[in-house]
């Protein structure tokens, strides 16, 4: 069996899959296609489909008008090793989006990501749980991370 998360655009869905392929190391945009017959969306060539990946992640991909906007019930994590690659991410997916806590945003088609450090479930699985505990504390009053910072928590 193959898994493939699939994603519904109300519009623009070949530059958001673009600029998310653009984004990850490892990622390729497959093949995009317009359905030539009519559908319930539209007329024919209006709803187009692709397959993209995103590092090792296989997607597919729809835009046919509104149904349900994207929310917090599926987001995408980009787990980066460092701070250079979580800075880059952060604020390529804020521009015309919206920052939250913990390290999630809403990029500017409404796609929720967290963009997180690798090394924050190494300090969070800790065996010390006074460490695990502090770093936990840090991080829920982070908005984007900071690699250096949950570091300094954790051998405070």
């Amino acid at each position: 069996m193959k898994v493939t998360q699939h994603l519904w655009f109300e519009k623009d869905m070949e530059a958001a899959i673009g600029f998310y392929t653009s984004l990850i190391r490892g990622s390729s945009v497959q093949w995009v296609s317009s359905l030539p017959a009519e559908s319930p969306s539209g007329p024919p060539g209006s709803v187009k489909i692709a397959a993209f990946t995103l590092g090792d992640q296989r997607y597919m991909a729809i835009e046919a008008g509104p149904l349900d906007r994207f929310n917090h019930s599926f987001s995408i994590m980009v787990e980066c090793d460092t701070q250079a690659e979580i800075d880059h991410l952060w604020d390529a997916l804020r521009e015309g989006g919206k920052i939250e806590q913990c390290g999630w945003l809403q990029d500017r088609w409404g796609l929720s990501w967290q963009i997180a450090p690798r090394r924050l479930g190494e300090l969070m699985n800790d065996p010390d749980p006074a460490k695990a505990k502090r770093v936990a504390e840090a991080m829920l009053k982070m908005v984007k991370f900071d690699i250096a910072e949950l570091e300094a928590v954790a051998r405070a």
